[in-house]
């Protein structure tokens, strides 16, 4: 093995397509992040195969900042550590829905319960095609494709760089921002197909590049799209930026935990 880098930050997004929330440390189970994407509103008027309403139609959902009411259920599994204890580590119990419920923060700064009919009345406003929303609320982790993001540090700086801009990564929504010291943007390519250790004891298998959307258009604090950083990506890098894994091990991870490559 080898230590190819450390986790410059993470990340968790409780309510899909909100703004997230930075965390100093994190469960990462088979699901992926704790707490991660737990809602969602569901689209009547969407596709069946993707009914979510998200910022690619409300680009203002990116400005509402949704937060736990119970922080301390929120930061991991109630279990966590009863279960670690009986070997080879038995998987944990997350906590129930009821004990993982929400507010959030409107752009105006009025917090609304996220079950909320004003909240909804909100975030239909704009948006076409008549919609009808519903809020999902799930155990697990509503991601679009697989259960955890990485990106590096350096992706978005060399990003950054070819549009000759500032470029937040933000933008780019990953679960876990990777300082991947001495490497080039992209470096993270070169790990699908392998896995790493995150920490003293998670492991995730890196599966696939990760396909980008109008999602990184967004300004994460202004909801504006700039279309040139999606054209970019598109035209130079094959549309793709950070890559999606399936978590192995699971394990406690926080800032500053040095990433290893296994294999």
């Amino acid at each position: 093995m080898s230590i190819i880098g450390q986790v410059e930050s993470l990340w968790r997004y409780p309510v899909k397509s909100m703004r997230g929330q930075e965390l100093d440390e994190a469960f990462m189970g088979y699901a992926g992040i704790y707490g991660d994407r737990l809602f969602a509103f569901k689209n009547a008027a969407a596709p069946k195969g993707f009914p979510y309403l998200t910022g690619r139609e409300q680009q203002e959902m990116l400005r509402y900042q949704p937060r736990f009411r119970n922080a301390d259920k929120a930061a991991k599994p109630p279990n966590l550590a009863e279960a670690e204890a009986i070997g080879p580590g038995i998987t944990s119990l997350y906590a129930a829905p009821s004990e993982l419920m929400a507010d959030v923060e409107t752009p105006s700064g009025e917090v609304l319960a996220i079950d909320d009919e004003a909240l909804i009345r909100m975030l239909t406003e704009g948006v076409g095609g008549e919609p009808t929303l519903t809020l999902l609320q799930s155990e697990r982790a509503m991601t679009d494709c697989r259960p955890v993001s990485l990106f590096s540090v350096q992706t978005a700086q060399q990003l950054g760089r070819e549009l000759g801009i500032t470029l937040d990564k933000r933008r780019f929504r990953a679960n876990i921002y990777l300082d991947l010291s001495g490497a080039d943007g992209f470096g993270e390519d070169a790990f699908v197909g392998r896995s790493l250790r995150i920490g003293q004891k998670a492991v995730v298998s890196v599966l696939e590049r990760d396909p980008r959307c109008k999602m990184i258009t967004l300004d994460p604090d202004t909801g504006k799209s700039s279309m040139e950083i999606l054209r970019k990506v598109s035209q130079a890098h094959s549309g793709k930026a950070g890559v999606y894994g399936a978590v192995l091990v699971e394990g406690t991870i926080r800032n500053g935990d040095t990433v290893e490559l296994m294999d």
